[in-house]
């Protein structure tokens, strides 16, 4: 409507109006960057286990939904080990650690387990992730790492002054946090962008200064996995 009005006002005030109206628009679609990073803790609860077929288990899975929303439990990501694809990681955030402890032990979420074909010991463990990094990235390959420190403010700054070092050997961070009843067990999730660089950077001598400098005091126990469902 606004282009037939001023059509009929004339040559020149055409030409002004059309040109206001060009930068006006040019403003509007100047955004701001998204931001990605989260720096809130979050609860949430990892389970590794082993299912005896995937196919069957996941649908199994999703049906039991509205059990874990009803105790303050929100499916967030699925993962099947890279060694053994059979092996399964699930995340969840949590909105009660108190309700999520229970519910790790409530005989009627092993029954679903079982009914769902998990077979052998689930692993539980309720950690606060105090970063996250929620940007798409080119690469489903993650490690989850988890190892013991002396403590974890100095931890965290020698982790923080190493990111161009993971950068350059093909490692980003998805999030990192530690037990959420113990701050000196590590709990750390990377994505491998080149995986060739980063298996050989976890045997390399700049990773092992790294972690001394950090005040690691175990090795580090790595479970591979490939993302394949985000809720």
């Amino acid at each position: 409507m606004a282009f037939f009005l001023v059509s009929c006002g004339g040559g020149e005030t055409e030409k002004t109006a059309s040109s206001d109206s060009t930068a006006a628009d040019t403003t509007k679609t100047q955004l701001a960057p998204a931001v990605t990073t989260i720096t809130t803790p979050q609860n949430m609860m990892v389970v590794i286990h082993k299912v005896a077929n995937y196919a069957k288990w996941q649908p199994s899975y999703d049906e039991h939904d509205s059990i874990r929303l009803a105790n303050g439990i929100h499916s967030y990501v699925i993962g099947r080990g890279l060694k053994d694809s059979n092996m399964i990681l699930v995340a969840v955030k949590v909105d009660d650690t108190t309700k999520a402890k229970a519910f790790a032990k409530d005989p009627g979420l092993k029954k679903a387990m079982q009914k769902g074909g998990v077979t052998g010991m689930p692993s539980f463990s309720l950690v606060t992730m105090v970063f996250q990094d929620t940007a798409d990235i080119g690469s489903a390959i993650r490690s989850r790492t988890t190892f013991t420190v002396k403590d974890w403010a100095a931890w965290e700054k020698n982790f923080e002054e190493g990111k161009q070092e993971r950068i350059d050997n093909g490692i980003t961070v998805r999030a990192y946090g530690h037990l959420t009843d113990n701050d000196k067990k590590v709990v750390l999730v990377t994505a491998l962008l080149d995986t060739a660089k980063a298996f050989a950077y976890y045997k390399s001598d700049a990773l092992k200064k790294r972690r001394e400098a950090g005040g690691v005091t175990t090795e580090p126990d790595r479970f591979l996995y490939k993302v394949v469902k985000r809720y």
